[in-house]
């Protein structure tokens, strides 16, 4: 809403400052009317580059607060291929994906202000996304982002690149200068990038801006593991273990493996359905968010399910089917979002949003749950926070309560310890987390 509210601001100004300029004896013309368009040049456009899942929601904010601008939503396959049409509009929305593949067309024109939205989905300064975002020409940019930091500082250096073409210098000098000494815990490496950044950074953080938003209540539930759940956990788990060594002793063999053996472990302690289809026992798991959903639509309240893995989802869509409990599901694959959330939003008898957290973490608004629940732990806590938020944000009347689900004698309660103490890099910058991967990592994690 700051964003349409900049672009609605700059628009009057910009056309107020052109009546002002008018012979005394020219008509003075609706300001915006398209009678007055006589060339791009006069016409300012600005361009927003968003994930797929939001061109939808950001086009009904526009039309809902800014309904006097024009807005053209740049997707499809019938979109335009001239720059010269894009000045027939106040506002272009298109995707990352569609921005990188006529990026030769977009490099022409000339944009008053170019807005990233998600902008950490440019955080690899090496990726094609990234080469073609930079090529954008605009007045002004700006960069709008919950996770400005996901991995590593260098996804900071990409964000801000953009904004503002070497100002931590090129990549190489900012490792060189910042990042490595700043790992090594040097202070007058960490003011001096602090002091650098902070003049272009507006941090907003939601308790200072949303005074009358009601209470969040977060609660940590620990679950168990049935019998044969926890004895294929340890099977996996020593197999994973084995790897570090075999690594340690064979530098042929590529840590990806170990990654994938967590990947496993993750997915045994949500349920061991996901990575084995033999398996014919119970999830701890499993079961005790089922107690815990029954007792929400028992209730009447409406709650987000959010998951890392779409099969852990199907899982609860099975189960809520053969109850007869009302539920919407969003993924990756999900095709007319909108229609999904409102029939969440509207319809009362739909209780549980089934959400994959990398394809609903962002961008929507669902203020009629006030119910979470964190299905697993991601690796950086802020994606969770993001998740909380489509709930716990302006429009929402009720107190709302989170459930984190956490199998105890797991991986998961490590990526709890491992999310708090890899936190500092990140909050002393913009209040953000990551997690690496460091053989220390690793071994903690599997310890």
């Amino acid at each position: 809403l700051q964003t349409i509210a900049l672009i609605v601001k700059v628009n009057e100004e910009e056309n107020n400052d052109k009546l002002n300029d008018l012979p005394e004896n020219t008509e003075q013309l609706d300001l915006f009317g398209q009678e007055q368009e006589t060339s791009n040049k006069e016409r300012k456009t600005s361009l927003i580059v968003m994930p797929s899942s939001l061109v939808h929601n950001w086009f009904n904010e526009f039309k809902k607060f800014a309904p006097g601008l024009s807005i053209y939503k740049h997707i499809g396959n019938e979109r335009i291929t001239s720059s010269r049409q894009l000045g027939a509009f106040d506002v272009v929305l298109t995707t990352y994906g569609l921005a990188r593949n006529d990026i030769d067309m977009l490099a022409l024109f000339n944009f008053k202000l170019v807005i990233l939205d998600e902008s950490q989905m440019v955080k690899n300064p090496v990726s094609k996304t990234y080469e073609a975002i930079s090529k954008l020409q605009a007045r002004h940019k700006l960069v709008l982002t919950g996770t400005p930091i996901e991995n590593n500082l260098e996804d900071l250096w990409s964000q801000m690149n953009f904004v503002n073409p070497g100002i931590l210098g090129n990549l190489r000098f900012f490792c060189d200068n910042f990042v490595e000494p700043i790992e090594q815990k040097n202070p007058l490496a960490t003011e001096r990038l602090k002091r650098l950044i902070a003049p272009f950074i507006l941090r907003r953080h939601k308790q200072d801006v949303l005074t009358e938003l009601p209470d969040l209540q977060e609660q940590i539930v620990y679950c168990k593991m049935s019998e044969l759940q926890e004895k294929l956990y340890e099977q996996e788990k020593s197999k994973a273990r084995n790897l570090i060594l075999d690594i340690k002793n064979n530098k042929k063999l590529a840590n990806v493996h170990v990654l994938s053996q967590l990947l496993k472990l993750r997915q045994i302690a949500n349920h061991p359905l996901l990575c084995l289809d033999s398996f014919e026992g119970e999830s701890g798991k499993f079961e005790e968010i089922i107690r815990s959903l029954q007792n929400v639509v028992d209730e009447d309240h409406k709650v987000l399910v959010f998951s890392s893995f779409v099969q852990h989802l199907e899982l609860f869509k099975d189960y809520l089917s053969s109850q007869g409990i009302g539920f919407e599901m969003l993924t990756g694959e999900t095709r007319d979002r909108e229609a999904v959330v409102k029939h969440f939003q509207e319809d009362e008898s739909v209780k549980v949003f089934l959400i994959s957290i990398k394809a609903g973490g962002t961008g929507l608004n669902l203020t009629r749950a006030d119910y979470v629940f964190l299905l697993d732990p991601w690796w950086n806590p802020a994606v969770e926070e993001q998740a909380i938020a489509r709930a716990h944000r302006m429009g929402q009347t009720n107190k709302v309560f989170v459930y984190r689900f956490i199998t105890e004698n797991s991986i998961e309660e490590k990526i709890r310890i491992l999310q708090d103490a890899k936190s500092k890099l990140a909050e002393l910058f913009v209040d953000e987390n990551n997690i690496d991967f460091s053989e220390e990592s690793l071994t903690f994690l599997l310890g």
